[in-house]
């Protein structure tokens, strides 16, 4: 690649202490595969390294840290040669832009005083001699901040990501899916110049080989320029969907953010601020990047089908909900409605160590139950036997271990991780698929248990099936949960492990 010298690419690579912010967002945690899968030494700075630490492999280095606290921020730059600012403070609910200049200032300046070699900072398009939204101002902003720190930094600024489980396409997911007509708003036809996960990934790591190129500023995009009602279009056709859509010239972006909120899995304070940026025009009108970078966007059509394909194979490696705000508080997921899936988690916190968490996990099922409303859980076996199903008379295919392939009465084990991790396939009769995962945080002095229930409805019916019982479910889930944790206790009590 360009700008190496009397150096193989891997000696480069070897050399490079690389510094993620981010990676628990949606872009960031997608750059947190490509890193790992290269020869870059990695290190990762989160306010609950908890929460990372069951993504990263075992060679990256994962740092407590919040850009908002200075001082937390001198070890994390220590030996960091490039370091990629991919945060921002949207999802708080105080004042984010305020936030996200004392990060960007703390951030710079620790840089400059560590000796970092360069910044690589993702931002937003937007006429910058226009009133633009306070979002895209914001993003703006903060990479002046990064660059008065006189740190060379590496700017990008992009419209719409497309991907699967990005924020923009899991709204557009979701309109068109839930609603056979929609009124569509004038901020809705609004250009933009959407670009796939994957070439901004591409474009943010051959970065990295850049070094001619610090201190400048690139805006990036796919193939097309198009309007949200575009995308919606398009979005509508990869799955064989007619929406009719009805244009008005009313709609504010405040009473857009509480429809939004109804009918996505948007929460309304983001999607207020999403749509007071979409009324502006993001399109690229400096195309240096593409003569510079090797990169060739593909157009929107491609790139939704991407998203499609993966979301249909698996699960997105990494959601816009994943991030957590500048508070360092997890978002509430109870009840979320994710694109077509429906989800249930809830947690609970408990003064035991991970392995002591993790024990009624692991023995879950069969002749022990499932710790709370049992009868409730053998009367849904007894209807899935009436049903043709598996009901719950195959138990547990190991009374004591979990194997990936076993089962556990109408579940299957589709992945564990010991002291962890796991995740259940529903093999009942359903109106969808379902899953129920368990995952276990270790803390600095306790252990959080995340439960959740993910079920993805196979039309009216699979809804009507969730909502219908979801009362149930939310009683079902909640006790058993707690039941769990209260089990973790006792055990803990007979082993002292923590005080």
């Amino acid at each position: 690649m360009t700008s190496i010298s009397k150096t193989t690419e891997k000696e480069f690579q070897e050399k490079q202490l690389i510094l993620l912010t981010g990676a628990t967002g949606y872009v960031g945690g997608r750059l947190l595969q490509v890193l790992e899968n290269s020869e870059f030494r990695l290190r990762c700075l989160a306010r609950r390294p908890e929460v990372l630490y069951p993504r990263v492999k075992s060679n990256t280095h994962v740092i407590k840290g919040d850009v908002l606290d200075r001082s937390s921020l001198v070890s994390a730059m220590d030996g960091v040669k490039v370091a990629f600012y991919l945060v921002h403070s949207m999802g708080s609910s105080g004042s984010f832009e305020e936030n996200d200049r004392v990060a960007a200032r703390n951030f710079g300046e620790i840089a400059k005083e560590a000796g970092v070699e360069r910044i690589i900072y993702l931002g937003g398009l937007g006429n910058d001699k226009e009133i633009l939204s306070s979002h895209l101002r914001s993003r703006q902003e903060v990479g002046n901040i990064l660059r008065d720190s006189t740190v060379p930094i590496t700017e990008f600024r992009a419209s719409i990501v497309i991907g699967s489980g990005s924020l923009s396409f899991e709204m557009i997911r979701s309109l068109v899916e839930r609603l056979p007509i929609m009124i569509i708003p004038k901020w809705a036809f609004m250009s933009a110049q959407p670009i796939a996960i994957d070439d901004l990934i591409s474009y943010l790591m051959e970065a990295l080989y850049k070094t001619d190129y610090t201190s400048c500023l690139f805006e990036i995009g796919g193939l097309d320029q198009v309007s949200y009602v575009d995308i919606m279009r398009i979005y509508a056709k990869s799955i064989n969907r007619r929406v009719w859509m009805i244009p008005v010239p009313v709609l504010t972006p405040y009473l857009s953010s509480l429809w939004l909120g109804l009918v996505t899995p948007l929460y309304s304070r983001i999607g207020r601020k999403l749509i007071q940026s979409i009324v502006h025009s993001t399109v690229v009108h400096d195309d240096t990047a593409l003569k510079i970078f090797k990169i060739k966007p593909i157009g929107v059509e491609e790139s939704i089908q991407l998203a499609v394909n993966l979301e249909n194979n698996e699960f997105a490696e990494s959601r816009w909900f994943d991030s957590i705000s500048s508070s360092g508080k997890p978002n509430p997921a109870t009840g979320v409605r994710f694109g077509a899936r429906l989800i249930d988690s809830r947690t609970v916190n408990i003064n035991v160590p991970p392995e002591t968490a993790f024990n009624p996990i692991q023995t879950i099922g069969g002749e022990k139950g499932w710790y709370a409303w049992d009868w409730l859980w053998q009367l849904r076996g007894f209807i899935d036997l009436l049903l043709g199903g598996v009901g719950m008379r195959r138990g547990r295919s190991h009374a004591e271990k979990l194997i990936v392939g076993g089962t556990i009465d109408f579940w299957r084990i589709e992945e564990i991780i010991p002291n962890n991790l796991l995740r259940l396939s529903a093999e009942m009769r359903l109106p969808g698929r379902a899953w129920l995962e368990f995952e276990v945080l270790a803390n600095e002095s306790s252990s959080t248990i995340k439960q959740t229930a993910i079920f993805d409805p196979i039309g009216i019916f699979g809804k009507v099936y969730w909502y219908a019982l979801y009362p149930i479910h939310h009683l079902i889930f909640a006790c058993m949960l707690q039941a769990i944790a209260d089990k973790a206790v006792a055990v803990n009590q007979t082993t002292g492990n923590f005080s």
